[in-house]
């Protein structure tokens, strides 16, 4: 049995302290009913909120390790900046990818060195790069011409990595190519213009997308990666030693690992042994890290019936966590629970109404609609859907909610994104 504390930020009473399962919060039904259970019985409240669970990103950190043990993990700050899984990811050993002066700042303020920052962000502000060498942040991505003068003026002494464009992107749910990355035509002039600048390049970089489910894609573009390696080599230039293969990991086991082998046999096949021991290999996974250790818990706060469709108002919305949520997976990760009592272990008979957009018990469903709680008709999490009858205060539980959530939210409307309030976490005594 392992054992937990529920910790809130706003000091939630006690009786939230010691919870035993054997299972994880974003992968057991009945433990995610039992916590929000206990949650809206001590603490009542319309407002939607997160549950981060720092012991399953602990566990990422083992899975990371046991399968790329030769690949430095930067954790890419962007996709979700929380200081408390940013500190637990420094605990973790991580180093973290920046792509602005505010993340560099909030990493640094964690004690991290610079020397663990990666300023990846191919096309910087004059005054940003000015930052970047002010605080001793010297790695830093670039993929064009342009970029070459900024740094030879503001940080000369830094150590460049060239960003090439990854030869495929299809599988990948958010491909970056379109804004980033050298051609493989642009390569050697870039080189040439580095080398004129007086600049270092240690090394190459790529992405094969956000939330990649090609593994091949890997293999394409680290033979890509060689390729500038060798014609760095022939412009007589100091041999490169970084490699970067990005981020478009996934925490899906089967997933992650066929990922992992892809990334260890093709750096094999393309690197040789004498040239992988002065090799140091990193890598920019953010979803990896940060999409399964968050759950969101909103309220169903209006309902209107027109005919066969039913229309719900949830407060929580486009405008908060779910600008970037693809709605076939936000279905696919709700759980509809009806409102808790307050009884006295705080859990409503049979509260289940819905598991990952299925209707439990065989109930009726009606094609609905979720909307968002601003006053924007573009406002919608669901059109369309099978659910079954929901009603006011019922909460719809979204799973797998960590990955460009939070972090893309605005104050539309004077609504802002729900609030991470409590912590899960491993207690090892």
């Amino acid at each position: 049995m392992e054992s937990w504390n529920v910790k809130s930020l706003e000091a939630l009473p006690s009786a939230l302290d010691q919870v035993v399962t054997n299972s994880r919060l974003g992968d057991d039904e009945y433990f995610i009913q039992k916590i929000i259970s206990m949650i809206k019985k001590l603490q009542p409240s319309e407002e939607a909120f997160y549950v981060l669970d720092l012991g399953l990103v602990s566990n990422l950190m083992d899975t990371w390790k046991r399968n790329l043990p030769m690949v430095q993990p930067f954790y890419a700050v962007k996709c979700n900046p929380h200081p408390n899984l940013l500190a637990t990811l420094v605990a973790q050993g991580s180093s973290f990818d920046c792509a602005s002066p505010s993340e560099i700042e909030s990493i640094l303020a964690l004690g991290v060195s610079p020397d663990h920052i990666i300023y990846a962000n191919p096309c910087k502000a004059s005054s940003h790069i000015k930052y970047a060498a002010e605080v001793g942040v010297n790695l830093i991505t670039y993929d064009s011409v342009g970029e070459i003068e900024k740094i030879r003026k503001w940080h000369p002494k830094c150590s460049l990595l060239i960003r090439i464009k990854a030869p495929d992107e299809s599988g990948c749910n958010w491909p970056l190519g379109s804004k980033f990355g050298a051609l493989p035509e642009e390569v050697s002039p870039l080189l040439q213009a580095t080398q004129t600048a007086g600049l270092r390049v240690a090394g190459v970089s790529f992405h094969v997308g956000g939330e990649s489910y090609n593994f091949q894609a890997y293999k394409t573009a680290l033979e890509a990666a060689k390729a500038v390696f060798q014609e760095a080599a022939k412009l007589s230039m100091p041999p490169l030693h970084v490699l970067d293969i990005g981020g478009g990991f996934v925490s899906e086991p089967s997933s992650f690992e066929a990922a992992a082998a892809t990334v260890k046999t093709s750096v094999e096949t393309y690197f040789s042994e004498e040239e992988r021991r002065s090799l140091t290999v990193i890598a920019e996974p953010g979803r990896f890290f940060a999409e399964t250790a968050f759950t969101l818990v909103t309220n169903i706060i209006g309902k209107r019936v027109r005919g066969e469709d039913r229309q719900y108002w949830i407060n929580e919305g486009f405008y908060g966590s779910m600008m970037l949520v693809n709605p076939k997976t936000l279905l696919e990760s709700c759980i509809a629970l009806k409102c808790m009592s307050n009884n006295s272990d705080g859990i409503e008979k049979n509260p289940v109404l819905m598991v990952c957009g299925k209707a439990t018990g065989g109930a009726r469903t009606y094609s609905s609609t979720l909307f968002g709680p601003t006053c924007d008709s573009a406002d919608k999490v669901l059109e369309g859907d099978q659910l079954p009858e929901l009603e006011v205060n019922n909460l719809l539980v979204f799973r797998n909610m960590g990955a460009y959530t939070s972090a893309c939210s605005s104050h539309f409307n004077g609504f802002g994104s729900a609030k991470i309030t409590y912590i899960l976490t491993h207690d090892d005594s």
